[in-house]
């Protein structure tokens, strides 16, 4: 080695020696603190640990919460369809109920007269209270042929060139409910 590098050697020497001592003291001190920063370590993973906890009693509170009130919509919607008709039955007994009068009467009455107009009242008041529900007839003879409302059950040839692809005859009257077909007509088509 050169003389050089002896000196350099030497002047380093001193300048570790300050370097490991900083080392060591630096090394005791965090010792100290360690004690320190482990206890509120500690405290903090356990208060994390109970805010866990809370939070996952809330979570099962929450899914048991929506869990009960799934089944009971899901049971009052069963019941709301199982019972849905009830209103329009209890609105037509009172037409069954004419209609046996009417029945009775037929047995008993010679009166071809009087019993035709009884079931006219009893179709009216029937009419009447279809329209109530919101049903309506669909008008279908001499309409134009349309396929969203009316069932073509056969083809006749037209008896004018005016009749081509319209509605010659109803054999079963359709009816809409609120604007839906509830039942198409059944119609005969021009051709």
């Amino acid at each position: 080695m050169s003389k050089k590098n002896k000196d350099n050697k030497k002047a380093e020497k001193p300048v570790e020696e300050p370097q490991v001592e900083q080392a060591v003291e630096q090394e005791q001190t965090e010792a100290q603190e360690t004690p320190q920063e482990e206890a509120q370590a500690e405290v903090t993973i356990e208060q994390l640990q109970q805010q866990l906890e809370a939070q996952q009693k809330e979570y099962l509170l929450l899914m048991a919460e929506f869990d009960n009130f799934r089944r009971r919509t899901l049971k009052e919607k069963q019941e709301l369809i199982k019972n849905a008709s009830e209103k329009a039955m209890v609105e037509l007994l009172p037409v069954v109920d004419d209609f046996e009068r009417a029945l009775d009467a037929m047995s008993k009455s010679g009166d071809v007269d009087a019993l035709a107009e009884g079931v006219n009242l009893i179709y009216t008041k029937m009419v009447k209270y279809l329209e109530q529900q919101g049903v309506k007839p669909i008008e279908s003879t001499g309409k134009d042929f349309d396929p969203d409302l009316f069932d073509a059950i056969t083809t006749f040839p037209a008896p004018d060139e005016s009749m081509r692809g319209k509605v010659v005859d109803t054999t079963t009257k359709g009816y809409m409910i609120n604007d839906k077909v509830l039942r198409h007509a059944q119609v005969v088509v021009g051709q």
